[in-house]
């Protein structure tokens, strides 16, 4: 039982990713530990695939993958050169001024990137802090001769294909690029899906690899079986679980299930009947999540399997995101490290 891992799903769906754009090099996010699936077993299920650049949020996540990966595999760290911290075969994604020159001061020779900030007001450069500094940070020494390795921007919309903010975004980040020499990014899932004229040099997948929106042509990657515990009789009109919240209409057989908001299963969730699988057949929990457990109403099961499936190709973490009123990044990167994690390689 526990966490499921296909990592030939998320394999076919880089390269299906890929070929949306196929103009572009593509590249990978595997922040918080591959999206919650465990970045070490994750990238290089992307490298064997033919990724060779990988996105990671710290430094520290960078340091633990690098062991991971081929010489010829780059690692940008989206939060740029943070003081005191390891950039040994990273490359920081510098966002700003301040960040730039420590950079330069402390690895004058380093490989390095820059973001630029095209409207999210998150992080990069703001265009006129890009202006005052574009010409020497495009003249800088790197270990390719002068200039960052990439200039990007992050789209703050790009599930909404129709949002203004795309354009607008669009606009601003051929403003403050348009004629530089160096490799150029604006998409990650979203963007690779609003055409062409968003991907530029290079692609930064990252939800769409793990199976979730807006990616619909993804495969599914994860599946999550849960075990029973234990299984009792409940006479109608007793309740169930913290609360008194849920109590039982008719004579029921209630199964109380080894996972609760501890593991991700969003408190949230409580009293929506989410459903989780017997094989064919689907089952309401009910009452609220507590911190290690959850129950089922499995009262129209013929049998009660060992373990039921809450994660699968039925029910995937946009279907259960939805259900606790939250998104599937969200629910992956909950999943916590109590699960067992089983990995498919073919």
């Amino acid at each position: 039982m526990g966490l499921t891992i296909d990592l030939a799903a998320l394999a076919a769906n880089w390269t299906a990713l890929a070929r949306q754009a196929p103009g572009a090099r593509p590249g990978a996010v595997v922040k918080a530990d591959a999206y919650g699936l465990g970045a070490a077993q994750v990238a290089p299920a992307l490298y064997e695939a033919g990724a060779r650049d990988f996105f990671v949020a710290l430094a520290s996540e960078g340091r633990a993958l690098r062991p991971h990966l081929g010489a010829d595999a780059r690692i940008f760290v989206l939060s740029g050169h943070m003081e005191g911290q390891g950039l040994d075969g990273l490359i920081p994604v510098l966002n700003s001024p301040e960040q730039f020159f420590r950079d330069r001061t402390l690895r004058p020779r380093g490989d390095f990137a820059i973001q630029l900030d095209s409207g999210m007001n998150r992080l990069g450069f703001e265009p006129a802090e890009w202006a005052a500094i574009r010409s020497e940070a495009l003249s800088a020494p790197s270990p390719q001769g002068t200039g960052p390795a990439l200039v990007m921007s992050h789209l703050m919309c790009a599930d909404e294909p129709d949002h203004p903010a795309n354009a607008a975004q669009l606009r601003a980040f051929r403003q403050m690029t348009d004629g530089i020499a160096a490799p150029r990014s604006l998409a990650a899932t979203g963007g690779i899906l609003l055409g062409p004229e968003y991907h530029f040099d290079l692609t930064r997948p990252g939800i769409g690899l793990y199976g979730g929106e807006p990616f619909a042509g993804a495969r599914p990657v994860v599946t999550l079986a849960l075990d029973v515990i234990q299984t009792r009789s409940v006479a109608a009109g007793e309740a169930v679980g913290y609360g008194c919240t849920w109590t039982a209409p008719r004579p029921s057989r209630i199964a109380t299930v080894a996972a609760g908001y501890a593991d991700g299963l969003l408190r949230a969730l409580s009293g929506k009947d989410v459903p989780l699988w017997a094989g064919e057949r689907a089952v309401p929990m009910v009452g609220r999540v507590s911190m290690d457990l959850i129950t089922v109403d499995v009262t129209d099961l013929p049998e009660v399997p060992q373990a039921l499936e809450i994660l699968n190709a039925r029910q995937g973490v946009d279907d259960l995101a939805a259900l606790a009123g939250t998104i599937g990044y969200e629910i992956l990167t909950s999943l916590g490290p109590r699960y067992p994690r089983h990995y498919l390689r073919s």
